[in-house]
This record gives structure tokens, sequence and C-alpha cells, in this order.
């Protein structure tokens, strides 16, 4: 579980396929702090498992599915890339409940900029937008991010002049792939309610009821 506050920019080291699959390494400094070997570190966005470590990087292996998924597969030696550690008991909630499990990637439509604030509109899948809200949340490349507009395939958001020094998104160009992770808690909802709209009451919901004084 990530926050998506993102606490460094990495650089990628090397992207590459090993003989038994395919190996991404990024040279970094603040997330390598506490971190060992089978933790998980987000990598714009995606939930990856460290599996080597030194002094100035770390090493993690990519699934054929995370590199069909995400924009991971697009990276090459330099790239950079937003990084965070997965929470702990005592950090800091300054974002949303991020999962790291990127659900399909969007295209950058259009950078507006407004003063020393810079407008964002990304293009996604008609699919996702059922879970994408005016005032929610949205995670890009991992940074937790406040949806403003939404329209029928495309939303936007506002990055302050702090997060844009800060994050990978203002080194994109238009037409640039961007992974998106929609609010979890939005998928949840909307299966409850499917399950409810297809179950009838059993009769131990019925006693449970009763018991309460609802039937």
């Amino acid at each position: 579980m990530f926050t998506g506050i993102v606490e460094e920019l990495g650089t990628v080291a090397a992207c590459q396929p090993t003989a038994d699959g395919f190996d991404l390494s990024v040279n970094c400094k603040t997330v390598l702090d506490g971190s060992i070997l089978g933790d998980s570190i987000a990598v714009n966005g995606v939930c990856l498992t460290v599996t080597a470590l030194t002094d100035s990087q770390f090493t993690a292996g990519l699934a054929p599915e995370t590199r069909q998924r995400t924009n991971l597969d697009s990276l090459t030696t330099g790239s950079p890339v937003n990084l965070e550690r997965s929470v702990t008991p005592t950090t800091r909630m300054g974002g949303h409940f991020v999962q790291g499990h990127v659900d399909a990637t969007g295209k950058i439509k259009s950078f507006t900029k407004d003063k020393d604030a810079l407008w964002v509109a990304i293009e996604v899948p008609q699919t996702l937008m059922r879970y994408i809200v005016t005032k929610g949340y949205v995670t890009l490349d991992g940074t937790s991010l406040t949806v403003v507009d939404v329209g029928d395939d495309w939303f936007n958001v506002t990055l302050v002049s702090y997060t844009q020094s800060h994050i990978v998104m203002p080194t994109k160009a238009v037409g640039d792939a961007v992974n998106v992770e929609v609010d979890v808690l939005g998928k949840y909802v909307e299966n409850l309610l499917k399950h409810n709209a297809t179950t009838t009451t059993s009769a131990v919901d019925m006693d449970l009821l009763k018991e309460n004084g609802y039937a």
C-alpha cells in the first residue's frame, strides 16, 4: 500500500531482458533508506518487489502483465521515474489509499499553464470513467492527485509549482503514456451494489432484520 506522495525522482539505470524474464534497475537514494530485499517500491505507480540492492540502486523484476498494462516497458536508461516506498504504521497519509496496481495507461491530452500552476488533461479508456469523479482521487504515475473536470473519456488535474518540481509528469510530452490507478473504494462500492442487486435476502438476513426491528 502507498499514499501517492512521491518521495524521490529516480533514474533508470537499466531496463532489459534477462535469462529468466525482465529486470528494471533504478538509481536512487531516499527510497533505499530502510529498504531490504522483498520490500515493495512503487515505480511510476507500479508496485514492484525489490530483488537486488546496492548503495545507490535497486532492481526489480517486471512480469509480462506489468509490461503490458503499464508504461514501464517504454523506459530507457536515463528515464526519470517517480518512487515511493510502501507505507508503515506511522506514515503520514498525505494522499490516499494507493495499491500500486495500475488499471490502464492513459494519454496526455494537453498541458495548460495557469500562472505557476499546470493543468494536465488525461485521456483514458471510457470504461474507467465511471470511477473518476470531480474532486475525487486518481493516481497518475504514482502521484495522488485531485480530479477537477471530467468528460466522456478524459479528465484533468492541476499541479502546483512544488508538485511540478518533484514528479515526472512535467517532463513528459503530449501523447505520452501515464499509468492510471483509480480509487479502489469506487470499485468496492460498485461490486457491492452489483452483488446486492443480483441476490435475494437469505433467511439468516431476514432473521437479523427482524431482530433489529427492520422486518
